[in-house]
């Protein structure tokens, strides 16, 4: 069970913060610094319902009761009376199968009351609301007050500069939560370099998503420093930075930091502008690196990353010393003959399954051509089917197909009674030279995730 642990509560105010000016200080900031205090640590406190505490603050600080939420704590409050665990509550903005209504910054500062000391829950998924930097104020008050959260999704919430840099000090003292998801919210480069500057405090995070958060040069060449000597990270991603120039500075950087940093298991660096150059590098670096298994420099608008056959030829030698990797991607980038004849190749030696790439060889007038083929990976990266199975696990594979800790996985979506978990445990161990333990990870939705050490690690999944 997730016990919480208690904390020297912050002066209370009775009325939420202002939305945030563009003074250099706003008092919200200043009050936000004052909060970080001690902690100390106890048993968890009796909790009634979740459903009747919100109400009671809607009523108590005069707000508008969200029905959304009210719904969503009722449910809630029907599982912890089943008896059940480390909840993940889900307010996300874009569920559509219920009447809803989006949360905003007020909301959030009464639904985080709710959750302050709740023992059952751990993990809360907000994405696609509209918590603003006022909302986000509120969430990183909650990071320094709830310690059973080890999931927190805040992904497109009109959060800005200013509310990225809050979260990213609360995470300073944080222990507890173990993956972020910031995606989509326009934190800039100011927000990149506070985050950057946490991963050199903070020694609990293990996952961390900043794609599409317009990040600067500044803030990707930060990470890439860090990350050198970051020993917790396991997956983090820098997805679609505001780049300028042509020398290729963030893959550089990053190529650099994968030869000297040996625990990161997921980079995700799109849209980064790669050409031929840069994916030597990475090359070059994936020679040394014994760690990395996901490797994501694709760029899924029209314009490709604009890597060559040189590039490409030098990426399938690379992976042929390789004999762990699983997973290629390329579709997008100039397949001149030489591109096409090795990975054909690939896929005739059985270097790469024909479901784990997205070409297929075929040949005209004696000549091979690489064709597109459909794949699932990414499918449920912005979103997941509220019902219905997913297909396969490269649906997830956006951030999810490895695991934060630990060396390889098995995705199960089956009958979930433990009788049968057990069989299906039973069977990967026998294929594993040594074991771990099983665990479940919140990020994952229904999926269940077995993790062994079953061969020293390497990289499986490269997307270019």
């Amino acid at each position: 069970m997730w016990r919480s642990r208690e904390g020297a509560a912050p002066a209370k105010s009775s009325a939420p913060p202002r939305i945030p000016t563009p003074s250099p200080r706003p008092a919200w900031v200043l009050a936000n610094r004052r909060a970080a205090r001690p902690v100390t640590y106890g048993a968890p406190e009796p909790i009634g319902s979740l459903q009747e505490h919100y109400n009671n603050l809607c009523k108590e600080k005069s707000k508008k009761m969200n029905p959304f939420i009210l719904h969503i704590l009722q449910e809630v409050d029907e599982e912890i009376e089943q008896g059940l665990e480390g909840i993940t509550l889900n307010v996300a903005g874009n569920n559509q199968l219920i009447p809803m209504e989006r949360v905003t910054g007020d909301d959030f500062w009464i639904l985080s009351k709710v959750l302050e000391k709740n023992p059952y829950i751990k993990g809360l998924d907000v994405r696609y609301n509209v918590l603003h930097d006022v909302g986000a104020y509120y969430a990183a008050k909650l990071l320094q007050k709830q310690y059973n959260l080890i999931y927190l999704n805040l992904m497109f919430n009109d959060i800005g500069p200013e509310g990225g840099d809050l979260i990213a000090k609360a995470l300073y003292k944080n222990v507890t939560l173990k993956h972020l998801r910031m995606t989509g919210n326009k934190i800039e480069n100011e927000g990149g370099m506070s985050f950057a500057a946490m991963l050199q405090i903070n020694s609990s995070l293990e996952k961390l998503d900043l794609g599409d958060c317009d990040l600067g040069m500044q803030s990707v060449i930060a990470f890439a420093t860090v990350l050198t000597q970051n020993q917790k990270i396991k997956g983090i991603n820098l997805n679609r930075p505001i780049l300028y120039g042509e020398q290729e500075e963030s893959t550089v950087h990053l190529s650099h930091m994968l030869k000297e940093n040996h625990c990161l298991v997921e980079l995700h660096m799109s849209k980064h502008g790669v050409r031929n150059g840069g994916i030597k590098q990475l090359c070059d670096a994936l020679y040394l690196n014994k760690s990395l298994r996901y490797l994501d420099v694709s760029c899924l608008s029209v314009v490709s990353n604009n890597i060559e056959g040189e590039g490409l030829v030098a990426l399938s030698q690379s992976v042929k010393t390789n004999l762990t990797l699983s997973n290629i991607y390329i579709w997008g980038n100039k397949l001149d003959e030489a591109t096409c004849v090795a990975y054909s190749e690939l896929i005739q030696m059985g270097c790469l399954k024909p479901d784990n790439t997205d070409v297929e060889p075929y040949v005209v007038d004696g000549r091979v051509y690489l064709a597109e083929v459909s794949n699932g990976l990414k499918k449920h990266y912005y979103w997941t089917p509220t019902y219905g199975e997913a297909c396969m696990h490269s649906a997830n594979a956006g951030f999810n197909l490895v695991p934060a800790t630990f060396w390889s996985c098995v995705l199960w979506r089956g009958p979930t009674n433990f009788p049968i978990l057990q069989e299906e445990t039973r069977k990967i161990r026998k294929q594993a030279t040594s074991k771990t333990g099983v665990q479940e990870d919140p990020s994952l939705g229904n999926w269940r995730m077995f993790g062994f050490v079953s061969q020293p690690a390497a990289i499986e999944n490269i997307v270019v």
